[in-house]
């Protein structure tokens, strides 16, 4: 004889495959499988179900039907994100809530520079509708043939043009949301001016999926790049790349897109992993800075001028030791190509423990030197690497494991002890445990045991005004229970 619990599963079952049919609703292994582990691998969990809702009406119904059966729902969009945030746990009760269907792209409007869309769209595609109309979607990412807009906004993405346009966050100007109780929260039409109390969109900003299910947005588009200019620069210092970091805002203005930096050691790895890879300049140098420029129509023109104009006042200032300049848009990918390869190169070389962080913008190169020798002092035969986004304080710290370390067990052991004590580190320096992947489920515990009470207490009640039955992705951003309780 069945159990109740058995017999409400299958009701559930039943009632939620007539309301989204065979399409939207898999119980097949095969189907369900691929998406049951996050994208680094760290993370695999069971599900009761695949669903995959075709519209965000179809989606309040589902939520419903899961809060009147108290059936827990992970939502997932391109299983890109590097934190575990939509990986389901082991239990088996929940099901996956997949918004890959929901791919409609509305009419781009050239006049008010925006495009509502549906969460599941590829941000691939959204830059190709944003070019099509002559504009651009100001986001981009190595994973951006996989990553969904309801991803990108759950997590607050960031990526390499935050310097310019700003994270997620900044971009986001009207959003659609399935509250927990199945309600539709619709505020899709931007307003410049609107005091109604608070900015509600901003609660499912980064909010990983523990609030609310965001069905679609209306996003910021910007002029499209009519040309850019790559420059690569080696300096001796992660401060001299911070002065000329300085030197680039005030030459360039608003033509500086970007500016990443890493250390010679992160170069020679990534020279070592891409087989037809060439180093940019012709000796070794303490630092390098790539910086980007780019230009709409009005101002291309004299583009190349203001890129040459710039590196030579830093040459006269002595803010570089040598320079190149991209003279194709192959050159300027292939720059792109050696900052872009430093994970996997690095991943290609043994076990690391990666961490993404973040510290105010103008402490990030004294963070980097002060923190890069401690955890080398502290746990013998490492190697610390920190690299990233010098323009918005967003540190890529990188501790690589010492030679011999089995993967698994030396992540699982002296791995877990160097991630605790970067992250004592970034709180002491007044900064984030995560600067633009989110919390999820890896960094949950460290955000209960670092994390300010005071803000934890409010983001409790919310999350506990919003889900007091707690089935928006249960088990990711917030422990369940408070740590210093």
């Amino acid at each position: 004889m069945a159990s109740k619990r058995e017999s409400d599963t299958d009701t559930f079952l039943a009632e939620a495959t007539a309301l989204l049919g065979p399409r939207g609703l898999t119980r097949d292994a095969d189907l369900i499988t691929p998406w049951l582990t996050d994208w680094r691998g760290r993370y695999t969990g069971t599900a009761l179900a695949l669903a995959s809702p075709a519209s965000t009406a179809e989606v309040a119904d589902l939520v419903r039907l899961c809060a009147r059966h108290g059936v827990p729902i992970v939502p997932q969009g391109g299983n890109s994100g590097m934190s575990g945030g939509a990986t389901p746990d082991d239990s088996g009760r929940a099901i996956l809530l997949s918004l890959r269907r929901m791919q409609a792209i509305g009419p781009v409007d050239p006049t008010a520079r925006q495009v509502t869309c549906e969460a599941g769209v590829v941000l691939q595609n959204l830059h190709a509708a944003a070019e099509a109309a002559g504009l651009r979607f100001p986001l981009t990412l190595g994973g951006k043939g996989s990553a969904t807009v309801g991803g990108l906004i759950s997590t607050n993405a960031g990526g390499t043009q935050v310097l310019r346009h700003g994270v997620m966050r900044a971009l986001v100007l009207g959003i659609e949301a399935v509250l927990p109780d199945g309600s539709i929260y619709s505020a899709l039409t931007p307003l410049k001016k609107d005091n109604r109390g608070f900015d509600l969109k901003q609660l499912f900003i980064g909010s990983e999926g523990t609030l609310g299910i965001v069905t679609g947005a209306t996003l910021k588009l910007e002029p499209a790049l009519a040309d850019r200019v790559v420059l690569w620069a080696g300096v001796p210092t992660i401060h001299a790349a911070r002065a000329l970091l300085l030197h680039s805002e005030s030459m360039a203005g608003d033509l500086l897109e970007g500016f990443e930096v890493m250390p010679q050691a992160c170069l020679e790895a990534v020279l070592e992993y891409l087989p037809d890879a060439r180093a940019p300049l012709a000796q070794p140098h303490g630092w390098h800075a790539l910086i980007e420029l780019g230009a709409d129509a009005a101002q291309a023109e004299s583009l190349r001028e203001r890129a040459e104009a710039l590196l030579a006042s830093a040459f006269e200032a002595g803010l570089v030791e040598d320079a190149a300049i991209s003279s194709s848009e192959a050159q300027a990918e292939a720059f792109w190509a050696l900052r872009d390869s430093v994970a996997p190169a690095e991943r290609a070389k043994g076990p690391a423990m990666q961490h993404d962080v973040s510290v105010p913008v103008a402490a990030m190169p004294d963070f980097v030197d002060a923190a890069v020798p401690a955890i080398e002092a502290e746990f013998p035969g490492t190697q610390a690497l920190g690299f990233g986004h010098l323009g918005d304080g967003n540190i890529h710290f990188h501790v690589l494991a010492p030679r011999g370390a089995v993967r698994g067990e030396w992540e699982a052991g002296e791995g877990k002890a160097i991630s605790a004590r970067v992250h004592d580190m970034v709180t002491q320096w007044h900064g984030s445990i995560s600067a633009e992947h989110g919390i999820g489920q890896m960094k949950r515990d460290e955000l209960a045991r670092l994390g300010d009470p005071v803000a934890l207490a409010l983001l409790r009640t919310v999350k506990a005004a919003l889900d007091p039955q707690g089935l928006m992705n249960p088990g990711k951003l917030l422990a369940r229970t408070p740590r210093n309780a």
